[in-house]
């Protein structure tokens, strides 16, 4: 007769093998969606000359993945140029400056080539002028050279509802741009001037990037976009073409024969990064912009509202 201590501790063996065995297929399945290499990159093919491409896609409210990826392959000796891939309407001003003068440092040690795809407005743009050449499509929708601070006042709509808003504050300036009362002549003038110093900061990135007189800037910054072959006879780009163009030019100014290999820089979790991604999601693209144009801020940013 069978111990039912001993068969207990056989169903408890049994079920743990049979978990650890569920555990061990799970883990291998999850890896197998994890890609592993040198600072998270994808290795290209040995012998190939290499070009980084680095993705800017929607809306820029962060800068930090970017500016680390532009680093990487500006440090690393088998990547010969790199390609800033730029599918964005621009986005907050600090973020964009800050992948802006990333990529003024990658140029002190090898070529840099902005290829737009859809769009590369406003802060798009603005990252695109720090590169030795930009590239584009004839459609793409790209300019925008401005800066726009979106406000709204909900001072009626409180006052049908009863409620009445109460400031305390410690200076006149404090609450400025308040929805819950008009702007003062005073407070319109200090938004404005702060809009206008930091519009000069635009202008004068465009006028050093392309080689421009900022007078010239400033007659085509006036906040419109521009087709690919409007820019291209403005000035704005240097050439036309798609990614397939672009990777030809950089491959031809950093000296490199034959068809090079392009890197990209893959993150951890890369399937769930693509189910949220806007590749995966163009469609909700206008939501994202949307929601980062009505964060609190000043904006290198196109948007049709």
């Amino acid at each position: 007769m069978e111990n039912p201590v001993t068969g207990s501790n056989k169903k408890g063996l049994l079920a743990g093998f049979i978990l650890l065995i569920a555990l061990s297929v799970g883990f291998i399945i999850l890896i197998s969606f994890l890609p592993f290499g040198s600072g998270g990159e994808k290795i290209a093919s040995i012998g190939k000359d290499k070009i980084g491409v680095v993705e800017v896609f929607g809306a820029i409210m962060t800068s930090d993945e970017t500016v680390k990826q532009i680093k990487e392959y500006a440090k690393d000796n088998s990547i010969k140029a790199i390609i800033i891939r730029i599918d964005s309407p621009g986005g907050a001003v600090a973020p964009s400056q800050e992948i802006h003068d990333a990529i003024l440092a990658a140029r002190q040690k090898k070529k840099v080539v902005a290829s737009m795809a859809t769009l590369g407005a406003s802060g798009g743009y603005y990252i695109a002028v720090a590169a030795d050449k930009i590239i584009c499509n004839p459609g793409t929708l790209t300019g925008s050279i401005g800066v726009i601070m979106n406000l709204m006042n909900v001072q009626e709509l409180m006052g049908k509802i009863g409620v009445q808003p109460m400031v305390v504050k410690s200076g006149e300036f404090k609450d400025t741009g308040s929805a819950f009362r008009p702007m003062t002549d005073r407070e319109k003038k200090v938004v404005q001037d702060m809009i206008d110093d930091v519009y000069g900061q635009f202008v004068t990135a465009v006028a050093k990037g392309r080689n421009m007189p900022e007078a010239k800037v400033r007659e085509l910054a006036d906040g419109r976009v521009y087709t690919g072959n409007q820019a291209k006879n403005n000035g704005l780009v240097d050439e036309l073409g798609g990614m397939e163009e672009a990777v030809k030019l950089t491959a031809q100014l950093a000296g490199i024969s034959g068809e090079p290999a392009l890197v990209r820089h893959e993150e951890k979790m890369l399937w769930l990064k693509d189910l949220m991604s806007e590749k995966m999601a163009g469609k909700f693209d206008w939501l994202l912009n949307e929601v980062a144009f009505h964060k609190p801020g000043v904006y290198y940013l196109w948007s049709m509202n």
